[in-house]
């Protein structure tokens, strides 16, 4: 093979294949035939050839042009494959093979899998947060609490982030029941709080208000003492 050869062979180009596609084939019940005659479509596409005949496609395969059509035909039936009219410069209408249909069932898949990853995580969340309560608590859970943490994701929709840092906030404040949690919330709730760092600025502004209120306080009885204390009886 001489340099001219190689050149044209590198002129030919490459196809990309999505690394999903190579992963996945087998979730969107495909076997490895299917896919190398979808994958030999896009070839021929890519070339400017948009509707191979089964011979040429065949004949690039191990796999006979009977056999060829049989999995053509297959793969049109069961929505992997379609076959399009066109036209060209001179409106000529001609046919042509289009993926569509393949790509869309990639991103199908993609979905269904980011929303069952969602499910678990949140499903595997909820379990943490379970844990997390029962080990501040030093018990098991009664089935009031149980109820109340159950409330507080499916009906008031806290995110189970949130909770914990509620949770936190009283621990420090040394009033570990869930009553005081429930109260937490709902003033973060009401004060449009959904992120860890509102809920810490939050507490923060709030300690510091109490930290005023009880200057204030120690400072008025400071002043009540200083006052003399005249006796109106002994005179």
């Amino acid at each position: 093979m001489n340099k001219d050869q190689l050149v044209d062979l590198f002129e030919q180009g490459s196809i990309s294949i999505p690394k999903i596609v190579m992963s996945s084939y087998k979730q969107l019940q495909l076997n490895e035939e299917e896919m190398m005659v979808l994958f030999q479509i896009l070839t021929f596409m890519e070339s400017g050839n948009f509707f191979p005949t089964p011979s040429e496609i065949s004949s690039r395969m191990t796999l006979s042009e009977t056999r060829c059509t049989e999995i053509l035909r297959q793969l049109i039936q069961r929505g992997y494959l379609e076959i399009n009219e066109d036209n060209d410069e001179n409106r000529v209408i001609f046919e042509r093979y289009s993926l569509r249909p393949f790509w869309e069932k990639i991103i199908q898949y993609l979905f269904y899998q980011t929303i069952n990853e969602e499910k678990e995580k949140a499903k595997q969340q909820e379990l943490d947060l379970y844990t997390v309560f029962e080990q501040e608590f030093g018990r098991p859970l009664s089935p009031f609490e149980c109820e109340s943490l159950a409330m507080w994701l499916d009906q008031d929709h806290h995110d189970p982030v949130i909770i914990k840092a509620a949770l936190r906030e009283a621990v420090m404040s040394g009033k570990l029941n869930f009553r005081y949690i429930d109260r937490i919330l709902f003033e973060w709730k009401k004060n449009g709080i959904r992120t860890i760092a509102q809920a810490q600025n939050h507490s923060q502004k709030f300690r510091q208000y109490q930290q005023k209120q009880r200057q204030v306080e120690q400072n008025q009885e400071e002043y009540k003492r200083t006052i003399p204390f005249y006796n109106w009886l002994e005179n």
